[in-house]
């Protein structure tokens, strides 16, 4: 308990003042004029003022609360490196055992990775305001960092940091490190053509124009080796990437371990290129006029980002009438330009009914068979003459098509049908809920029977004859449609079908959209969870091997869908590149941000909170070097000193109760102020 008094004015100060000025200069009058009775007046006065002011005894029930150290510990990943982590703990009960012995003395202790705003970095003072946020300021003693000193949310204000603030360093002071850092890189390019990535190597403590010697690096395409070689370290270097797709490129560049390095953590530097195409350039060569001419014409015309070359021969076989070809349209068919010289430029040829009557010559066709080989795409939607002798089948083409023509032409009605294969290839397997169920789709009347088949048939019509047959052909891809009549589906006949969805996402395949690939791995890093899908034609799908950031391995068994997809989810607790591989495919997911803050450089240091500390009155010591001695030092002092750091006594306390006892009750009050007047009406009668 304690005791004490305090005022509790019955009337603002400001009249209480008024009023004993008033006072003051009729007490002043009557002793200037000798007046008879002024000291009993001014006493009287004196205690009317004073009861005005109301003084009081004050005596609170005073309860003693605990200071409350915080210590907040780094479990970045920055802290795996090393003995770092172990000499953190070590460091943490050393401070337990001294901070025992002070019985007013609270320690709360927080644990974090630091990954606070999705920036990759370590964010300490997060969580340590978050320890203070539980805690009124008068009972803060002092906090404790025990980390790296490679904290990247280091306020810019310092009195915005409650001190007194002290950091124990783990590592030590020699460390010595190799970095990989991307200087610049673009974030988009245009497919089929390269991009420049500046990036550096520095060693680290070296200054740079200290830095000799050469270093070499890898440059991985998804996953996959396109370039080595030797380069100066110290300065900016750049290497070119060719983008062979669309969509994300994930480019990593790697550089070989130094010297009693301390981490290769960070020689490795990943950065994501979206593809985009300039535009999709598509050749449609229509043999003759039919029904269905105008279905993939709409098509590729609806897309804004396909330039269409539309060309229709117009001339019947039977007519022979020896007029030149450049004769036979009122627009030149420039079939050198076309076919010999910006053949290369298109992404697509499709090839729409086309028979064989002598406008496009043996060479130019095999100039098309090269193509194909060397990348590109080629779509084939055939009709009756692909039975005939005038087939493409019996041109150099024939030795790419993935289906032989027999010969017969059926004409019956029949509903086309998605195969098992093509119930998990991405072209078809969203066309229907149900692989199994009969397709409600309206019907064809004719089909163009195949033969020999390479390649995968997606869908099948008359007796399970195969109708849409896709192939690889080396680099390039051919489709083929051994019908004509998918226009019904367009008029809508007995209802129509997916049409559209087929010949765009068929289209699409040729092209090479990374999202129509039949065999394809992705990963995706999200809250700290990696998930990961293996797209299959393959009924089986092998497990894949996840390498971890820090180089752990983990064999994950994926989970079998339907459309071929298997997926499955697993725990992602370390910041970087995780790796997945099933043993032919390799793909990349990041956790964090993409060369995270907290991998750029892995040396223990003080710099950066080392300004911080001081302003707080705090202190820098060194794990290695010893914990420092403990202090209470008052409000007032200092609280860090060579070998010893000071968390800070408050004495604060809780009340509990309070008893006010006022000084001057009414009827004291009453009685000497008429006690007073009285005496000075007496002395003034005398």
């Amino acid at each position: 308990m304690t005791s004490g008094f305090e005022f509790a004015p019955l009337v603002a100060w400001p009249l209480i003042a008024g009023l004993a000025g008033v006072v003051a200069v009729l007490l002043f009058l009557s002793a200037w004029r000798h007046g008879r009775g002024t000291i009993f007046r001014a006493f009287a006065m004196a205690v009317l003022v004073l009861a005005l002011a109301n003084p009081r005894s004050v005596k609170e029930n005073r309860e003693a609360q605990p200071d409350v150290a915080i210590i907040v510990i780094d479990e970045s990943q920055s802290q795996t490196i090393g003995n770092r982590r172990a000499e953190g703990e070590a460091a943490l009960q050393a401070l337990k055992s001294r901070l025992s012995r002070f019985s007013n003395l609270e320690v709360r202790i927080s644990r974090t990775t630091g990954e606070g705003d999705g920036d990759g970095g370590t964010h300490l003072f997060q969580a340590l305001n978050q320890a203070m946020a539980q805690i009124t300021r008068q009972r803060f003693a002092g906090a404790v960092l025990i980390t790296d000193g490679q904290v990247h949310d280091v306020p810019a204000d310092v009195r915005k940091v409650a001190g007194p603030l002290h950091v124990l360093l783990t590592g030590s002071r020699d460390e010595k490190d190799r970095r990989m850092t991307v200087d610049q890189a673009p974030s988009y390019g245009i497919v089929g053509k390269e991009v420049m990535v500046s990036y550096r190597i520095d060693d680290r403590p070296k200054p740079a124009a200290a830095q000799r010697g050469r270093a070499r690096i890898w440059v991985r395409r998804d996953g996959v080796e396109i370039s080595s070689g030797t380069v100066p370290v110290g300065s900016v270097q750049q290497v070119a990437v060719p983008l062979e797709h669309g969509g994300p490129t994930v480019v990593e560049l790697e550089v070989e371990a130094t010297k009693n390095e301390l981490s290769t953590l960070n020689n490795r530097s990943v950065i994501a290129i979206n593809g985009v195409r300039d535009r999709l350039r598509v050749l449609l060569i229509s043999g003759q006029p039919h029904a269905g001419e105008r279905t993939w014409r709409n098509l590729l015309k609806s897309d804004p980002s396909v330039d269409l070359v539309h060309f229709t021969i117009l001339r019947p076989p039977e007519k022979d009438d020896m007029t030149p070809l450049r004769e036979l349209a009122l627009i030149v068919f420039p079939i050198q330009e076309l076919f010999e010289v910006k053949l290369k430029d298109f992404n697509l040829i499709v090839f729409d009914r086309y028979m064989v009557r002598g406008v496009l010559p043996p060479s130019y066709l095999r100039n098309i068979e090269n193509y194909v080989r060397e990348g590109g795409a080629l779509m084939l939607a055939v009709g009756p003459e692909f039975a005939g002798l005038r087939s493409l089948f019996q041109t150099p083409l024939g030795a790419i098509m993935p289906g032989t023509p027999t010969g017969e032409v059926l004409e019956q009605g029949f509903r086309p049908a998605i195969t098992d294969v093509g119930s998990r290839h991405p072209v078809t397997s969203t066309l229907v809920a149900d692989p199994l169920a009969k397709p409600r789709w309206g019907r064809w009347f004719r089909q163009i029977e195949a033969g020999r088949e390479n390649g995968n048939t997606l869908m099948d019509g008359i007796e399970k004859r195969p109708l849409l047959i896709v192939n690889r052909v080396e680099k390039g891809r051919v489709a083929q449609l051994m019908s004509d009549h998918i226009w019904l589906w367009a008029r809508q006949f007995e209802g129509g079908g997916p049409q559209g969805e087929i010949l765009r996402r068929l289209a699409h395949w040729l092209m090479k959209e990374p999202d129509l690939e039949e065999e394809s791995l992705a990963a995706r890093a999200d809250g700290g969870q990696l998930s990961i899908e293996r797209r299959s034609l393959a009924v089986e799908v092998p497990p894949v091997t996840v390498t971890a950031p820090s180089g752990a391995t983990e064999n994950v068994t994926l989970k079998a869908e339907r459309g071929g997809r298997a997926r499955a989810t697993m725990a992602a607790p370390e910041t970087g590149l995780y790796r997945v591989a099933d043993g032919t495919r390799t793909t990349l997911a990041a956790v964090g941000a993409l060369n995270a803050p907290e991998l750029m450089d892995l040396r223990t240091t003080d710099e950066r909170l080392g300004p911080t500390v001081a302003a707080t009155g705090g202190g820098v010591a060194w794990v290695s070097d010893g914990v420092p001695e403990i202090r209470r030092p008052r409000a007032g002092r200092d609280t860090a000193g060579r070998g010893w750091m000071g968390l800070r006594s408050n004495e604060s306390y809780l009340v509990t109760g309070v008893l006010q006892v006022s000084l001057l009750p009414g009827i004291v009050v009453l009685v000497l102020v008429l006690g007073g007047l009285t005496a000075a009406w007496w002395r003034e009668g005398r």
